[in-house]
């Protein structure tokens, strides 16, 4: 008895160094502040985060698992530069996923929740015209966050996670291409949903979706492409003579 009631007050470890990291430099890329395509250099990293190499490289080893890092051999760690078809694919799967949760938001709404959405959406504004991205990119996935929890479908809501790092990710590029239409969509997706209206706010998000969707493709096909990385020079063999 007396240990099952001391087991309920275990103190909780601390998180690994090597999360703390990840987190950091994961956090890094999402802002733009790590650019696709950029050498990770450990020891740069290393400096700015105030740590060892040790859990740089443990770090990048889990950012290259999920995605985010490349490991060229011979050349290092480079943020990984996703394909057109990568983003087109993730970004289409986020607009099933919201539109789905915007539909059952109209649905399941309630005073204090529509009140939560028009708060993140005047603060979302309120950076954009300040001209603040991170506050704006911020802004809108807390506010796309909200939408799915209002559905009331945790299946749903796990499944839109799973893609929302990667999503404000893609949309930090384009947070001041698409401006203020963006959150004119936001404020019309809010009125559907407060008035009860879940195919129109099942369009809406469609629609919002879809335009954030081409705007980060037609970016990227302007923009040139990053510079590879020279090979790695081979040395030459020492001589025995």
């Amino acid at each position: 008895m007396l240990r099952t009631e001391l087991s309920a007050q275990r103190i909780a470890r601390p998180v690994p160094l090597r999360e703390s990291v990840f987190e950091a430099i994961l956090e890094l890329i999402i802002t733009g502040s790590l650019r696709p395509g950029q050498h990770l250099v450990e020891n740069e990293l290393a400096d700015l985060l105030g740590v060892s190499r040790q859990p740089v490289r443990e770090a990048l080893q889990l950012l290259s698992g999920e995605g985010w890092v490349d490991l060229r051999p011979g050349q290092g760690a480079f943020v990984h530069l996703p394909t057109p078809e990568e983003a087109d694919q993730l970004l289409a799967v986020r607009g099933l996923l919201e539109t789905e949760s915007a539909r059952l938001a109209a649905l399941n709404a309630t005073p204090e929740g529509v009140a939560r959405l028009r708060e993140i959406c005047a603060r979302g504004l309120a950076a954009h015209s300040s001209g603040d991205v991170d506050g704006t990119v911020a802004a809108n996935a807390e506010l796309h966050a909200q939408v799915t929890e209002m559905s009331g479908n945790k299946v749903l809501a796990d499944m839109a996670a799973q893609v929302s790092r990667k999503v404000r990710w893609y949309y930090t590029p384009v947070a001041r291409q698409r401006g203020e239409k963006s959150w004119e969509e936001h404020q019309a997706l809010i009125d559907a949903i407060e008035a009860g209206d879940a195919d129109r706010a099942a369009e809406v998000m469609r629609h919002h979706t879809e335009q954030t969707r081409r705007s980060y493709l037609e970016q990227r096909a302007n923009e040139e492409p990053p510079v590879p990385a020279p090979a790695p020079r081979r040395r030459r063999a020492r001589s025995s003579g």
